[in-house]
């Protein structure tokens, strides 16, 4: 039931799959989204789009293709838009770790990468996008057997 809190790049990280802080349409984009898709290849995008749009707060799942993992999770965060909603915005980015974490125990994953999700495009402020991950990732190791990364 390990949690590690590192930094680094997550394209680099070797685990059973990696969480993509994606877009609602799945398509490329900045930040750690244009990052992922640089470094998979342009399979990613093609089946990304194919899985059609995602709700905000929910995840979909791709192959890994040129990136050291077997799947790629795709997480849709809340946009921040001044804090506007601010607690429909914490409740949907909790959504965001809890249905990344149900597929990948659903995949069988013993290890898992996530960037800090809210916190670039999303606007999401830091220390409270990095304390909903905690507490999601921590709640979800009390009761399964997984490792899981938090890479900055």
């Amino acid at each position: 039931m390990p949690f590690q809190i590192i930094t680094g790049d997550i394209t680099k990280i070797r685990c059973d799959a990696i969480v993509n802080a994606a877009n609602k349409k799945l398509k490329g984009g900045g930040g750690v989204n244009g990052a992922i898709q640089k470094a998979a290849g342009p399979e990613l995008l093609r089946d990304s789009l194919a899985l059609g749009c995602c709700s905000v707060g929910q995840a979909k799942i791709t192959d890994g293709y040129g990136l050291p993992c077997k799947y790629i999770i795709h997480a849709v965060a809340p946009h921040w838009f001044h804090g506007l909603f601010r607690r429909k915005k914490f409740s949907q980015l909790m959504s965001c770790y809890r249905a990344s974490l149900k597929l990948a125990k659903e995949l069988g994953c013993d290890t898992v990468a996530f960037p800090l999700l809210g916190a670039g495009n999303c606007g999401i402020p830091y220390n409270a996008a990095k304390a909903i991950a905690i507490m999601e990732i921590t709640s979800f190791l009390q009761e399964n057997d997984m490792t899981v990364m938090l890479v900055l």
